[in-house]
């Protein structure tokens, strides 16, 4: 995204809307001290209200939080040429623009990759030579120790839910079949956006509305804004901390909490001055796991509000829709009336 065969700006119009925008203080957003006694019983609080919030005290060391951010810049700030070794994402590797097979666009350039880093190493040989050690190293010590950080976190979850075993939601992110990912998102400064005052009305969409399907997201950017929430019908802006981690609450872990938890829609806007990159780990179940909700979770009588699904079928669904879609429509139970 470096070199464009095309102006800028006309790569730009075509990302641009007119979005109604909302902005909060960070006070708007939970904000959770994992160090605290009472961090498991604000999670699920939070899980419940809003399915996304912020923490701090996280252990994960900043050397391996600026390591990767190292890494990352140094991989986008690289020819297109170059960094188009790393493709074309199918769905594993570099895009650029294009997000998915099913027609999203955004103003962006990303890396996606498996949460298991040694599949990695050979895709980045065709782009650092036969030494890509610096990058495949700073990926592996920030994905274990956000992968612990989660794991920690759906504990916490449990123990707040009061439900057992404590390592009910943790076990799919630790079974050996897991089907976790890892993305580097990079949006540049877009031209088109340049010069407009923070209270323009004109924006670009730098990644389109969505919910994540896996279990848990685990989100890290640098000090620039752009990520949106969307709380009872308005979009939220969430401000920039880079030095502690945001949690989404995953589709999958709607299902398994019968609804209680919501996963919630969320955008990333471009910025007209500032590049904006982020790091997410995505914690998801084996393919052959089966989703439902849990027994333990629902109260006496409750009904289960979805279908029981494996993590493959839903993970094909989410391949063959746009980004927007309603996935877990297809799962949801349709009461008589």
């Amino acid at each position: 995204m470096v070199l464009l065969s095309k102006p800028a700006t006309e790569y730009c119009s075509s990302y641009s809307r007119s979005l109604k925008l909302s902005k909060s203080s960070s006070s708007g957003i939970p904000l959770i001290d994992l160090s605290k006694p009472d961090s498991k019983q604000l999670i699920v609080k939070a899980c419940e209200e809003f399915g996304f919030f912020k923490v701090i005290n996280h252990g994960v060391p900043m050397d391996f939080i600026n390591r990767l951010e190292s890494e990352a810049i140094k991989f986008f700030s690289l020819p297109d040429s170059e960094k188009e070794k790393a493709g074309p994402a199918d769905p594993f590797g570099y895009g650029s623009k294009h997000i998915g097979r099913n027609g999203d666009v955004g103003w962006v350039e990303y890396l996606l990759l498996k949460a298991n880093t040694e599949a990695n190493s050979d895709r980045f040989k065709s782009v650092y030579g036969t030494n890509p050690d610096e990058f495949c190293s700073a990926l592996n010590d920030y994905i274990q120790a956000v992968r612990n950080m989660a794991c920690e976190i759906l504990d916490l979850m449990a123990e707040g839910l009061n439900i057992g075993p404590r390592n009910v939601f943790s076990k799919f992110l630790l079974d050996e079949q897991s089907d976790s990912l890892f993305r580097l998102n990079h949006y540049p400064p877009c031209p088109e956006l340049q010069g407009l005052s923070e209270h323009s009305d004109r924006n670009v969409v730098g990644f389109g509305e969505h919910t994540d399907p896996q279990i848990i997201s685990i989100l890290r950017s640098n000090n620039t804004s752009g990520l949106q929430i969307l709380g009872d019908g308005t979009w939220i802006s969430v401000p920039p901390d880079q030095y502690s981690f945001f949690i989404n609450v995953g589709d999958s872990l709607k299902v398994l909490t019968n609804g209680r938890f919501q996963s919630v829609r969320h955008r990333v806007l471009a910025n007209g001055s500032k590049s904006r990159v982020s790091m997410i780990f995505f914690g998801g179940s084996p393919l052959t796991e089966k989703i439902a909700p849990l027994p333990s979770v629902m109260k006496e009588e409750e009904q289960s509000m979805y279908k029981e699904f494996t993590w493959f079928e839903y993970k094909t669904i989410c391949y063959h829709s746009r980004l927007a879609d309603n996935r877990l429509g297809h799962f949801e139970r349709i009461e008589a009336s």
